[in-house]
């Protein structure tokens, strides 16, 4: 997750480059996600069928692939081939990877699994834009280093995952697996259909930060430094990943409505600071939006770790991930074309003004969920 958001900061530094539009920039982002929802749709229940070390070091090669491509890229073509083969290695590697930690979680800590599938993804994202930042306004070879950097690590990973224990018997069925589908076993529906509103709310609103947080920061509050396009998208994804450490003992039900609740309050704050012009105010929007970001991945995640069978999670965690990935990279394309069209502000508030609304339905759904069904004791990874 570290490599699919370095680019971020670096999407000001290429389009000042090569000269290309704001539809193209949020088209490079879209491109990667439509890879990456290919390889969930394509790929997602592998892992249930050869076994999760496989499909995870297949999935490694495939983003050193990337790596090497983001190294030589020298257009817009070349980078749109980069983050189609980054998104087809991530998508390939995140379900595998969701189900592996469900596997391997212990029975002293039922809720490790949870905590770890949602607060990892946003550290690694917090942590690849901003250090992406930082060796971009410091380091040499700015558009190359973070990669080198990157490559490295997934030397690494390839060798821990290699060490790893296999976690999911072989069972036939791998080759009428890769049909591309969606399908969720019929007891797992209703409950991961409640989950599709703060799902939706969520991640369209990392998809802002993502794709268009660096060009705000440029555009209307007028900061040049690349530090602060990194910080812009760390101010999000970091109080996420304290916050799903924070609340892993909390009931479900209470985690999902405090998610709802400060998705939809800092996403109204950080617009009111883009309104006023105000760079502290929209700063503390973004954290408080952040910490709801982190709940509902909690409580999302939580959950759909611990209600699925070992033969269904690779299944059920590719839906998941289309459903978030879909709701992450649709708005921020039509963001896009919107930018170029009538301009970045007008963009950045009715984009915000919409997550806010996603956010308030989710609140409500919550609510009305929990009018109907008393809430369980049980907490968040547990349910």
């Amino acid at each position: 997750m570290a490599a699919s958001s370095a680019p971020s900061p670096l999407y000001v530094v290429y389009q000042q480059h090569w000269d290309f539009s704001a539809t193209t920039l949020t088209t490079v982002f879209a491109v990667y996600v439509l890879g990456m929802i290919a390889a969930l749709l394509v790929l997602g229940s592998l892992s249930d069928h050869l076994g999760r070390r496989p499909v995870l070091l297949s999935a490694i090669t495939l983003e050193a692939a990337s790596m090497a491509l983001f190294l030589v890229a020298d257009s817009v073509s070349l980078l749109l081939a980069a983050r189609l083969v980054q998104g087809i290695a991530t998508g390939a590697a995140m379900t595998a990877l969701g189900a592996a930690l469900a596997d391997l979680n212990p029975t002293h800590a039922p809720h490790r699994a949870g905590v770890v599938t949602g607060a990892a993804p946003t550290f690694g994202l917090g942590l690849g834009a901003l250090g992406c930042g930082f060796l971009v306004e410091y380091g040499p070879h700015p558009t190359r280093l973070v990669y080198v950097l990157l490559l490295a690590g997934l030397v690494l990973a390839a060798a821990v995952v290699a060490a790893l224990p296999e976690t999911s018997l072989r069972r036939p069925g791998a080759a009428r697996s890769l049909q591309p589908r969606l399908k969720v076993a019929p007891h797992l529906r209703a409950d991961l259909l409640r989950l599709v509103p703060i799902l939706v709310a969520s991640w369209a609103l990392g998809g802002l930060y993502l794709s268009l947080g660096p060009s705000v920061a440029v555009g209307l509050f007028g900061l040049s430094s690349h530090v602060v396009g990194g910080l812009v998208v760390t101010l999000l994804t970091v109080p996420a990943c304290l916050t799903a450490i924070a609340l892993r003992g909390w009931p479900v039900a209470r985690t999902l409505a405090l998610g709802a609740g400060l998705l939809l309050a800092g996403t109204v704050v950080a617009l009111t600071g883009v309104e006023e012009d105000s760079l502290l105010t929209a700063a503390l929007g973004t954290v408080v939006a952040g910490v709801g970001f982190g709940a509902s991945s909690l409580a999302s995640f939580g959950t759909l770790a611990r209600m699925a069978a070992p033969s269904e999670r690779g299944e059920l965690f590719s839906v998941a991930f289309v459903i978030s990935y879909l709701s992450f990279s649709v708005p921020a394309v039509v963001a896009g074309i919107a930018t170029t069209h009538t301009g970045l502000h007008e963009t950045s508030v009715a984009y915000a003004a919409t997550v806010a609304f996603l956010a308030a339905l989710a609140l409500l759904a919550q609510w009305l969920r929990a009018r109907r069904t008393p809430e369980r004791p049980a907490t968040c990874p547990q349910t």
